[in-house]
């Protein structure tokens, strides 16, 4: 039954009336989405409308199968209301996280509760069609063996690292072959609503609304990985920019050197203070002679990759932390000039590097010291990230589900 309400959502042909009433049951679901449970009284409050006109709106979510009655509300007097709520297997919605070597993928409910995921699921990401093809495969693959009819996911959100235009569908940093949309290109292989975002906003999303996050409003989330991305939310509302391409931390050309970036500029953060910079320094000690764990396994210093520096770090290797180490100094000093600027309430490091926990978080927290003026981050919180790997499947998710919902 959602499908019904959800094909007419999406109809460009509804007008009038129809279409008031379809944006007063948007309203009352994202509602229920964002605040949980609640009263016809409470969504009297909440929507400005009369106790009857909310009973027949809940009614006809209730036919819709979206929202359940769940019942009496435990009362101190007087007579008990029902509470209303979402019915959260009505409707359901994919995250796909894409890594450099990896894919992550979670399907959520109405109620945000993660269903099944499959992580580290093996993925090259290369800029070329067959990478393409390969990516359009692992999500036909997972939709295929999930254990929800295709009718009820209503999207899927995909993270994908570099220029992303959320509200276009484009990617201009990978799988831009095509004039239409990459968003359009893998919808029609998969054949469900498909909406792309930029990763670290994702992760960013996805921090914010979990336990990591306790009230705070004004927040940086810090993507450490081979690059360097940010999320930004002010207000509690994802931070876009003006052509969608905010957060491109990695990019301050903060160092004089002659180290060309990614992005084909000098100088960059992450040529001093990324996953990719920890990886090119780690090899150069290595073909220098420097010993380390990784040593003893035989392998060449080309073919050492930034998860074997991370592994070796987390087991007392010397080299790597030293390194690691380095790299936080320099990161610490680009976020303090983050937080001179924002006078953020908490900054969240996330990603790949993260995993070193206090080996990165500690020099980083120095060089804050440091660089940044005590007045301003004195009431700045430095946190590793709380869901790892899961933050960019749950805030693509959630997402998602907000586009749905809200948009």
């Amino acid at each position: 039954m959602a499908k019904t309400f959800f094909e007419e959502l999406n109809s460009e042909n509804v007008t009038g009336v129809a279409y008031k009433n379809i944006n007063l049951k948007k309203a009352a679901l994202a509602y229920f989405a964002n605040i949980g449970n609640a009263t016809i009284a409470d969504m009297c409050k909440e929507l400005n409308l009369s106790a009857p006109k909310v009973t027949t709106l809940l009614n006809d979510l209730i036919q819709d199968g979206l929202v359940k009655d769940y019942g009496k509300v435990e009362s101190t007097g007087g007579r008990k209301p029902n509470l209303y709520g979402l019915v959260p297997d009505s409707a359901f919605f994919i995250g796909v996280d894409i890594k450099q070597n990896h894919l992550n993928l979670g399907l959520s409910d109405l109620q945000k509760n993660l269903i099944k995921t499959v992580e580290s699921l093996p993925y090259q990401l290369d800029n070329n069609k067959e990478s393409l093809e390969q990516l359009c495969h692992h999500i036909n693959q997972f939709i295929e063996e999930l254990p929800v009819p295709r009718e009820k996911i209503l999207g899927i959100g995909i993270n994908l690292s570099g220029r992303i235009n959320y509200a276009t569908g484009y990617s201009y940093s990978f799988f831009y072959f095509d004039e239409e949309p990459l968003s359009k290109i893998i919808e029609s292989k998969v054949g469900i609503r498909v909406f792309l975002e930029n990763d670290s906003r994702a992760m960013a999303y996805g921090e914010f609304c979990s336990d990591s996050v306790h009230g705070e409003r004004n927040v940086l989330f810090l993507n450490l990985d081979y690059g360097i991305g940010m999320g930004v939310l002010i207000d509690g509302k994802l931070y876009y920019g003006k052509s969608g391409y905010s957060g491109e931390f990695g990019h301050i050309p903060l160092f004089d050197n002659e180290i060309i970036c990614h992005c084909g500029k000098k100088g960059c953060l992450e040529t001093e203070a990324s996953g990719w910079a920890l990886t090119r320094m780690f090899r150069q000690k290595m073909e220098e002679g420097s010993s380390s764990l990784l040593s003893r396994k035989n392998i060449p210093p080309a073919d050492i990759q930034l998860q074997d520096i991370i592994n070796a770090a987390n087991h007392d290797d010397v080299l790597a932390i030293e390194l690691i180490a380095k790299i936080g100094e320099n990161l610490g000093r680009g976020i303090a000039l983050l937080i001179n600027i924002f006078n953020p309430e908490l900054v969240i490091l996330g990603g790949s590097l993260a995993a070193t926990e206090d080996y990165i978080r500690l020099p980083i927290k120095s060089a804050i010291n440091k660089y940044s003026l005590s007045l301003v981050n004195n009431d700045t919180r430095l946190k590793i990230s709380r869901l790892g790997e899961r933050a960019g499947i749950i805030g693509a998710c959630l997402l998602v589900r907000n586009k749905v919902l809200i948009s």
